[in-house]
């Protein structure tokens, strides 16, 4: 299975995202998941990425070319796919993903997490969301798509496939 995940290029401020993002990528390795994520070396993405390496798994990275031309790719990974843009990057995430993960992070997994929601909407794309709820890390999000709901402005069929998860154990009920 190919898992994408959306996470945070920094630590994050509490040493408990970098101890998850062990146990996510232990998780994926261990059971012959291949991670699909940005490429990165930097944060929580070269943990995850490192730990899923440690468990035996296959990472693959897509990374913008600035990115790369900057040395943030990840240097042993199983491959790395070289994208023009930020956009092409998104894109290529979600094509080669069979479920996504949302892991606590920034401006750019929200990015990330928000594309995949609105192609669900809009398109053919029948996969789900798994959004991984670290002690209330996304709780207002949750509430901002229940109230989207409510409003009329995403149908409850899209909502339903976003799935939030406060641990490993709900992600194993799953996948």
């Amino acid at each position: 299975m190919n898992i994408t995940v959306y996470l945070g290029s920094s630590m994050g401020r509490s040493d408990e995202y970098k101890e998850k993002a062990i146990e996510l990528g232990n998780w994926i390795g261990s059971n012959g998941h291949t991670l699909i994520y940005g490429g990165s070396k930097t944060g929580l993405m070269g943990i995850l990425a490192d730990s899923v390496i440690n468990a035996g798994g296959k990472v693959v990275g897509v990374e913008p070319r600035f990115f790369v031309e900057g040395k943030l790719q990840h240097e042993t990974i199983s491959d790395l796919i070289v994208t023009e843009t930020l956009a092409d990057r998104r894109l290529k995430l979600m094509e080669m993903g069979d479920y996504f993960i949302a892991f606590p992070g920034g401006a750019g997994t929200l990015d990330e997490l928000t594309e995949v929601i609105c192609m669900m909407t809009v398109d053919d794309f029948d996969k789900s969301v798994i959004v991984y709820n670290y002690k209330g890390y996304y709780d207002y999000l949750e509430k901002q798509l229940d109230l989207m709901v409510r409003e009329e402005f995403l149908m409850e069929k899209v909502r339903n496939r976003v799935v939030f998860i406060s641990d490993i154990a709900e992600l194993e009920d799953i996948i």
